[in-house]
Order: C-alpha cells, then sequence, then structure tokens
C-alpha cells in the first residue's frame, strides 16, 4: 500500500528571499517553488548570477528537445515539531470538513496513523508523534511543484507523503527526485538569462543587392555567463552553477534570395573569443568569413536577419559534482533594407 500526498493538502507561508546577489551577467537573485496547489517546500533554491528576473524562464532553449527540466523535485520541508503543529493542524481541519468521508476521509485517517502510530508499509516506515523525539536532528522532506512547468500532471507528479531525513543523510534511494546538484544544475539552466545577439554588420542597416555583407560579433561583448542554484537549510547545503561559453553564430538572412558566407551560415568561434571579422577599408572585393550577400531587394519593406548563438553549458557543484548539460540557443532579428541598384561603387 501507497498513500499519496494527494490525500492531503499541505499549505505553508512563502519563506523570505536572501538578500539580492549581482553576479556575472547582472542577473538579480531569485527564488524558485510554489504553494499554488498544495504542498510547499519551505526551503526555496535561491538562484543567483545572470538570471531572468521575476524567476521565470531564462530565453536559453535547449537544443536537445527531448531535455527538460524537472517537473518537481523532493526538498527538505520542516523540523519534526513544525511539522507536527502543520500536518496536524491540516488533517484534522480536512478531517472536520463536512462531507468529508468515503475514500478521501479514509486516507486522511491512514496519514494520520502514518505519523502519529507508526503505520508504515514495504519500505517506507510510519512515525510516533509525528518522530518529534528526534527534532533539532533532521527534516521531513516533502514534493515541490516547478513553477515554470507548463504541464500540470508533470508538475505535480511528486506525490510521495513527507519522509524524515537524519541531518547530513541522503535521501532514501526509492526518492529518485529528491534535490541534488544535478537538479539544481538543471533549475539554473532553465532560469538563466544570456545576452541579446545583435551583430555588427557592414553595411550596417541599409546593404544592396549582390554587395557582401560582413557580420561580426566583438569578444568584448561575447562571453561566458553563469547562473547558480542553490538550497541552504540545517544540515542540508548544495549548490550547482552552470556555465554558458558561446561556441557559433547562425546567420538566418531572412528570405530563401540570399547567400550565406560560410554556405552553412554557422560561423564559429575565433581563437580569441570573436566571431568573424569587422570590416575595414579594402576588403570590400574579399569574401567575408561570416556575412550574408542578398540577391533581391527587399521593396519598401525590410528582411528579419536571425542571429541566432549556440552555447556550451556544463555544470559544477557540490562534492566535486558536475557534467555536460545540453547546448543551448538564443537568438534576436534585426532588420535590413536590401536595395537595388545598378552599380556600385567600391
Amino acid at each position: 500500500m501507497t498513500l499519496t500526498a494527494s490525500a492531503l493538502i499541505l499549505t505553508a507561508p512563502e519563506a523570505a528571499a536572501e538578500p539580492v546577489d549581482y553576479g556575472k551577467g547582472g542577473g538579480k537573485q531569485e527564488t524558485g517553488g510554489t504553494n499554488e496547489t498544495g504542498i510547499y517546500a519551505a526551503a526555496r533554491i535561491q538562484y543567483s548570477g545572470s538570471v531572468a528576473k521575476g524567476g521565470g524562464t531564462g530565453n536559453v532553449t535547449s537544443s536537445d528537445v527531448n531535455w527538460t527540466p524537472p517537473p518537481c523535485w523532493y526538498a527538505p520541508y520542516l523540523g519534526a515539531k513544525d511539522f507536527k503543529k502543520k500536518m496536524s493542524e491540516d488533517i484534522e481541519r480536512q478531517l472536520n470538513t463536512p462531507g468529508m468521508g468515503g475514500t478521501a476521509g479514509s486516507a486522511l485517517g491512514e496519514t494520520k496513523r502514518h505519523y502519529e502510530d507508526g503505520y508504515g508499509w514495504g519500505d517506507t516506515p510510519g512515525y510516533k508523534d509525528y518522530n518529534v523525539e528526534n527534532d533539532g536532528k533532521g527534516m521531513f522532506w516533502a514534493g515541490v511543484e516547478n513553477p515554470n512547468e507548463p504541464d500540470p500532471l508533470k508538475r505535480s507528479s511528486c506525490t510521495d507523503l513527507p519522509f524524515w531525513v537524519e541531518n547530513g543523510d541522503a535521501p532514501p534511494p526509492q526518492y529518485e527526485e529528491a534535490i541534488s546538484p544535478e537538479i539544481l544544475a538543471a533549475l539554473a539552466y532553465q532560469h538563466m538569462q544570456l545576452p541579446d545577439t545583435k551583430v555588427t554588420l557592414a553595411p550596417e542597416a541599409n546593404t544592396k543587392v549582390n554587395l557582401p555583407t560582413w557580420a561580426w560579433l566583438d569578444k568584448a561583448v561575447f562571453d561566458e555567463v553563469q547562473a547558480t542554484a542553490a538550497l541552504n537549510v540545517p544540515g542540508f547545503n548544495i549548490q550547482a552553477t552552470t556555465t554558458a561559453r558561446p561556441v557559433s553564430l547562425k546567420l538566418e538572412p531572412g528570405t530563401k534570395d540570399a547567400e550565406t558566407y560560410p554556405a552553412s551560415g554557422e560561423c564559429v568561434i575565433n581563437a580569441d573569443k570573436s566571431i568573424g571579422e569587422p570590416y575595414a577599408k579594402g576588403k570590400a572585393d574579399q569574401t567575408p568569413p561570416c556575412g550574408l550577400k542578398y540577391l533581391r531587394s527587399s521593396g519598401d519593406g525590410t528582411y528579419k536577419l536571425q542571429a541566432t548563438i549556440t552555447w556550451e553549458i556544463d555544470w559544477t557543484g557540490t562534492g566535486g559534482a558536475g557534467g555536460d548539460l545540453p547546448n543551448g540557443t538564443f537568438g534576436n532579428t534585426q532588420d535590413v533594407t536590401v536595395q537595388e541598384v545598378q552599380a556600385v561603387n567600391r
């Protein structure tokens, strides 16, 4: 038999955020977690560094369509005495709700037995008097929904009842979604804020049909970005830093009547961490290492040049953990006017 948190709705006040931390990239600290539909972890994840404002999803898009950040996780919730007060009040309130009976009422009764009378099942132990004799020696952990997960079924899939973890111990192995440096790294990835991608063009905004347009990104504005996610509570402190490094720029002219340099439209990063090469006088007859050429006028309008940077992303975390994450992409569009002329003076 397995009881789930769906039998009981827990609520808790929001925890105050730590002071704002302005990290590399200028992003401010944000927090994560939700109590909109039930269980809420009092221990909130803190984000710092280059982080999307408002705690929402950052503007990095994974190049792996099958990879997504975790929709929910288990994290430290409350100490034994606080948990007893909160849980027992919620159980009694719901048991005394008019019309509460049948399966729901029975499940609440079993939940009460689980925490008060030591009722357990399988590898899930029961507790006597909410484990208050061990207060200060650990915490009850509970499920937390990822507020940026659009699928409500996935978001609410961490349904196991709160469980006890001793200070310094790892959560029981059956809780695969227990918060870890790897999960924190994925959440930092999700919240990461990347800089806007505006390439320098020559000619800058108005070019001519059949005239090569040079494109480049200066190394001074094209640097790595970092975001950190941390969870710090008594007896349990972990963090992970996710780092994104630019590796290439892809140009999409906004029309099929154009050519790109190189032909793939993919401009790789140079040794000095710039991309492309600035145009200089005397290069008009040369082929740009990164750029494009429009073959037809844009008429009274403009072409939407899409410039997308690919970022190579990895992470490091508590205890020497770390590894690679899927590459991320982020891009912007720029208006380019292309004029038709019969002759061009160079």
